[in-house]
């Protein structure tokens, strides 16, 4: 068996991290406009930073919910039975890899990388970014941002994620809103494909209806009874 996972914010919530967009459009009380785009980077770099800094402090205190750790056994069990489990995650925290899965497809970008907007070379980070932190690649001051892909950039590693879920048997998103594109689309190409899908997620997303199957409730909860659920059937072939 083939799965693609797809999982938002709504899986790490239950580890202390703030959802997009929370507190009525405002992202830990700034407008995206001001902190997630390019725009932003240009306009205000001291800014941008110290927003990323203060989110990466945060990532630092938090930890791997049940959820997370579901979805690595799933993966084990899966792999141990000739499958595969393709995670792609809409989050830019490394809580999937902490919680023991491999492989985690960050189409967004990650917290703990920083890019050079003058010579695009991307590397991991542990500590602060700066508006004078300098380019280990080509030496230039200034020019270190996130990892991340803000609101006008292209999601990364879109040909492997769309060739990764033509070949799955099932689709399933995870705390995800439905209002992200392109994410927000794969339960479309999954459906064309005939591939089964299935949602878990705190209340219905905006495109729950097209899902084959949806289960509500915190995701700590339904994805562990979800995962045990798969894995007896792989185990069992029933």
């Amino acid at each position: 068996m083939n799965i693609f996972i797809l999982t938002g914010a709504g899986i790490s919530a239950e580890s202390g991290l703030k959802t997009f967009r929370d507190n009525d459009g405002l992202w830990e009380n700034h407008r995206v406009e001001d902190v997630a785009t390019p725009e932003a980077f240009a306009r205000d770099p001291d800014l941008v930073q110290r927003f990323y800094n203060l989110r990466r402090a945060a990532l630092a205190d938090a930890q791997p919910n049940s959820a997370h750790i579901a979805l690595a056994r799933l993966q084990d069990a899966l792999e141990s039975h000739d499958g595969t489990l393709t995670l792609v995650t809409q989050n830019v925290d490394d809580l999937h890899e902490r919680g023991g899965v491999s492989g985690v497809i960050h189409m967004h970008g990650e917290l703990m990388r920083a890019l050079c907007a003058a010579c695009a070379y991307a590397w991991d980070i542990a500590d602060d970014l700066h508006v004078d932190s300098q380019c280990p690649a080509c030496g230039t001051k200034g020019s270190a941002r996130p990892d991340i892909v803000w609101f006008g950039e292209m999601p990364y590693h879109m040909d492997r994620i769309e060739a990764a879920l033509m070949r799955a048997d099932l689709f399933v998103s995870i705390g995800t809103s439905g209002a992200v594109y392109p994410a927000a689309g794969f339960v479309h190409a999954a459906r064309s494909q005939g591939i089964r899908t299935i949602e878990l997620n705190m209340e219905p997303s905006l495109g729950s209806n097209y899902f084959d199957e949806a289960r509500h409730g915190p995701a700590g909860r339904i994805v562990p009874e979800w995962t045990d659920q798969i894995i007896d059937h792989i185990k069992t072939g029933a």
